[in-house]
């Protein structure tokens, strides 16, 4: 029988630094039949760690994807970076998958990465899993984990499966009831978790009740297992390690017999551009082929590599296929299966497939790929991505470079999604930003191993905003005459703050047409123009509304360019008497440093203008620092913190908000800003 699209797994394999995700996706691999031998990080062999600058360094940058294929079962399976800096292709995974097993080291517990990963699962509707990884370490007290887990996450949080054996084993407490296990009752276990299931249909939770579970079917124990996920009902908890191989065959009997299909799961967030509706994707092979591009990845012989989810029709070699909203297709002159950096060529794609085309130029990640123009205006949701704060100016060491340098960063920049480049003119200066030190470090030898390409790189740049504080009126009449016909435009405004994240709104409350409607775009082109460049210290406006209320025209010398002028001018004028605001980006900032440190590096934090938001004990011997900090006073603390802790501490660092800086900050900014002269 042809595999359906009720035969696919799509799983993510996440967690934090150090779980063993690399490890256990090989493990999954070698039980799968993929490979006969597991690869190990050690030697540098893994199908998931394949990049030359992952090789050396021990750990994942990119994610990296294989297949199990069995005769009734399909499992897509995506090896993703457990390091925040690194965070940008774990998440674009997410939107390929119906599954995300959050891996955890059993002995190192929840950590911030296991916290935040289920955060950003929950909030795609995603079906969750906890793998607690290294059952088999000595010091690892999985009681205890447990206990820890439900604490943190909830009742919902059970075990679906029971270490036995002194760990060499793993039995189903779904299915099964009897059996020896290492700690807890295997018939204990299934009842709790049993309980969790039914409780979601009243119909089973009757037939239960009266007849007891031998009344249930395992196709309903898997239809209500599959709903409780999908609607978060359940967390359920398995183990493994993939050293040993405990666990790791019946994880992949677990996700055939358990885990959503995408014709089960929630249906996939395709929005229409117009009016931000949702469109109704079905998991269909028969109709019009839809998916989504989520990876780009540049190989040395097939050049840019395009990797997608299909999510409805199927698509085939030698199909003709759209980008976005383009006229002219292309056509899928090879249809490929990723496992690591190989591939292997297929004749089609079903929905639930994640497949790969090579050498289409104009394919970018989050491109929507389909057969008709039906499906024109359309895109999935994007994934809420963490800002990119840390960054750096570079240019180019050697005369000549500048062209392979912009090519570089910009394969770069595709195949990361939370690296951008940005080229400021004004100032002929080129900025890359990341999520971290070391995230630019990464991005650096990556240049100069992969393209040969040296750059000269300046202190960060930390990315300021500027905003108003009280509402402003603004005017300013741009008027020239230079022989013939003249220039001439005239603008009256108002700016007003809005609440922090609220972005930027343009108002059209003119009347009675004191500025023709056709005008006005430019003037809301000289706002924006005057938001990117800033008032009081360079950095771009935002959270305000500006408002255009009158104006005058003249039949003859009104122009478009005139009314640019004009409305940049009217703004930057209206924003100088709103009393404007720097605001200073403000990150959340979690630390884990051995407990005799905490109080020396609270204090240190604290002298950093840092908020103290908590501190604790999650282990022994380790303890933990909760805190909002400005990420402008953090330069240098990855040193400190090395030093303070001899090497044993370590932090990560989110993007919270933007808040007003102090206005000693502020008076010292403004006085080192040169606005570049205006042209009229």
């Amino acid at each position: 029988m042809p595999i359906t699209s009720r035969d696919i797994r799509n799983i993510a394999l996440a967690g934090h630094p150090g779980a063993g995700k690399t490890t256990l996706f090989e493990a999954l691999l070698q039980a799968g039949g993929v490979i006969q031998t597991a690869g190990t990080i050690e030697r540098g062999n893994t199908i998931g760690d394949f990049d030359a600058e992952e090789i050396a360094r021990g750990h994942s940058i990119q994610s990296a994807l294989a297949t199990i294929e069995r005769p009734d079962l399909r499992v897509n399976l995506i090896d993703t970076p457990g390091y925040p800096d690194f965070r940008g292709p774990t998440l674009a995974a997410l939107t390929a998958v119906e599954t995300v097993a959050i891996v955890i080291n059993a002995t190192a517990g929840i950590e911030y990465g296991t916290r935040r990963l289920l955060h950003y699962a929950r909030e795609r509707g995603l079906a969750r899993v906890l793998v607690i990884n290294r059952i088999d370490a000595e010091d690892a007290d999985l009681a205890a984990l447990v206990d820890a887990l439900r604490a943190e996450c909830g009742p919902e949080c059970l075990p679906v499966n029971l270490p036995a054996r002194g760990r060499a084993k793993v039995l189903d407490a779904f299915f099964h009831r009897d059996g020896e296990t290492d700690f807890d009752s295997l018939a204990g276990a299934h009842a709790r978790i049993l309980d969790q299931v039914i409780e979601i249909n009243e119909r089973m939770m009757g037939r239960y009740l009266d007849a007891g579970e031998d009344a249930l079917t395992p196709q309903e124990l898997h239809d209500a297992f599959e709903q409780c996920l999908r609607e978060g009902h359940l967390l359920p908890i398995c183990f493994t390690s993939a050293r040993s191989g405990a666990g790791v065959a019946e994880f992949i009997e677990l996700a055939q017999r358990l885990l959503p299909s995408p014709a089960e799961a929630n249906p996939p967030p395709y929005r229409r551009h117009r009016d931000g509706a949702r469109i109704e994707v079905l998991p269909d092979p028969a109709r019009h082929v839809l998916a989504d591009v989520f990876k780009i990845q540049h190989d040395a012989f097939l050049g840019k590599i395009a990797v997608f989810r299909v999510h409805q029709g199927t698509l085939r070699r030698d199909a003709q296929v759209f980008i976005d909203d383009a006229r002219k297709p292309f056509k899928v002159g090879h249809l490929l299966r990723l496992r690591g950096k190989d591939t292997q060529e297929i004749s089609a794609a079903i929905p639930g497939d994640i497949a790969a085309v090579a050498k289409v130029d104009d394919i970018h990640p989050e491109a929507v790929l389909h057969d008709s123009h039906d499906e024109d205006g359309i895109a999935l949701a994007p994934i809420a991505m963490p800002q990119p704060m840390f960054a750096l100016a570079i240019e180019a060491a050697s005369k000549g470079q500048e062209q392979k340098l912009a090519l570089a960063l910009g394969r770069l920049a595709e195949e990361d999604p939370c690296f951008r480049v940005e080229h400021h003119k004004e100032l002929n200066e080129t900025v890359i930003r990341g999520l971290g030190e070391l995230h630019l470090r990464v991005t650096l030898e990556r240049l100069r191993a992969r393209f040969g390409v040296e750059v000269v790189q300046r202190a960060p740049r930390i990315a300021y905003r500027e905003t108003v504080s009280r509402l402003a009126e603004g005017h300013f009449r741009h008027k020239k005459q230079t022989g013939g016909a003249g220039q001439f435009g005239e603008v009256f405004l108002r700016v007003e703050p809005l609440p922090r994240g609220a972005g930027f709104e343009f108002v059209d409350a003119v009347k009675g047409g004191t500025i023709p409607s056709q005008f006005m775009p430019a003037v809301e082109k000289g706002v924006r123009q005057g938001l990117a460049q800033g008032a009081i210290a360079g950095y771009p406006l935002e959270d305000l509304r500006v408002t255009v209320h009158d104006g005058k025209s003249h039949p003859v010398d009104s122009k478009e360019v005139a009314f640019i002028s004009a409305g940049r001018k009217a703004f930057l004028d209206a924003v100088l008497k709103a009393e404007p605001l720097l605001l200073e980006p403000i990150v959340n900032l979690e630390v884990s440093v051995p407990e005799a440190h905490v109080g020396d590096l609270t204090g240190a934090l604290s002298a950093r203008r840092a908020r103290i938001l908590g501190t604790g004990s999650p282990r022994r011997g380790e303890g933990a620092i909760s805190a909002q900090a400005p990420l402008a006073e953090l330069d240098g603390f990855a040193t400190e913190l090395k030093a303070a802790t001899a090497g044993q501490g370590r932090y990560s660092l989110e993007l919270a908000h933007y808040e007003a800086t102090p206005p000693a900050v502020q008076k010292k900014l403004a006085a080192t800003w040169k606005p570049h002269a205006e042209e009229d």
